[in-house]
């Protein structure tokens, strides 16, 4: 299972690292690049741009 997850501060961030830990895939965006790099530390991946979001996931998105 993947899902892309669009804010990553507080509960973002919080639901991300819940969801990485059980095993699913998460792609994570945020526009300010603080919230990414601290995702990114924890294995999770992070893009810049939306479209970059989208075309991170497999089809059907």
């Amino acid at each position: 299972m993947e899902l892309g997850m669009i804010g990553l501060g507080r509960m973002g961030a919080g639901m991300s690292r819940r969801l990485h830990r059980a095993g699913v895939r998460v792609v994570g965006y945020d526009p300010n690049p603080e919230a990414r790099a601290r995702l990114a530390q924890d294995g999770i991946e992070t893009v810049d741009r939306l479209e970059a979001l989208v075309e991170a996931l497999k089809p059907p998105r």
